[in-house]
């Protein structure tokens, strides 16, 4: 995992991105300096022309980093998936403007297994977001379902946006208020 600091980066080949916090796809330039803003759970947060904007770990080697390759979770020997190694997963998925995990953040509500047939493990989760307007769910929800698929014997994934109750900062765990610096 790369440390959050502020690094100046000339990226070395063109790369996709998305704008934060509109989701905008925007095309990255060979040559274009970058600041380095956070670099956690596979994927990097930089400072364009004041703009925040987002790349995912596809195009980590366009900032010059090896792709995280997240490991596939081991599973138990009954072929079921357990709720432990869908917080683990969890816990490698990060906002991209807050360098703290959505679990510590208090954005997961639901995270259940379920079994609808023998030999299948259907994970449902609720989250929220730390603005009801942020565009960046849906690709915050696209990156934590291809993690979520990397478990072993994971048949199919239900995430789904809530509002209700709405976010708020009491939500968050005591780690994540003193990472902040609000405690």
């Amino acid at each position: 995992m790369i440390q959050l600091r502020a690094n100046l980066i000339t990226l070395n080949r063109d790369c996709d991105a998305r704008l934060i916090p509109s989701a905008t796809p925007v095309t990255l330039r060979k040559g274009e300096a970058v600041m380095l803003t956070q670099a956690l759970g596979g994927s990097y947060t930089v400072e364009l022309h004041g703009n925040l904007v987002r790349i995912e770990n596809k195009d980590a080697d366009a900032l010059g980093f090896e792709k995280e390759d997240m490991p596939i979770e081991s599973d138990n020997d009954s072929g079921l998936v357990d709720v432990e190694q869908v917080w683990g997963v969890l816990a490698t998925c990060y906002d991209p403007e807050i360098p703290v995990n959505i679990t510590e953040l208090g954005l997961v509500y639901r995270c259940e297994v379920t079994h609808p047939n023998p030999n299948e493990n259907h994970i449902i989760i609720e989250m929220t977001l730390t603005a009801p307007g942020c565009s960046m769910g849906p690709v915050m929800i696209s990156e934590i379902e291809a993690k979520l698929k990397k478990i072993r014997n994971v048949t199919s994934t239900d995430i789904e946006l809530v509002f209700d109750p709405p976010w708020n900062q009491a939500l968050m765990s005591e780690a994540a208020k003193l990472q902040l610096g609000m405690l």
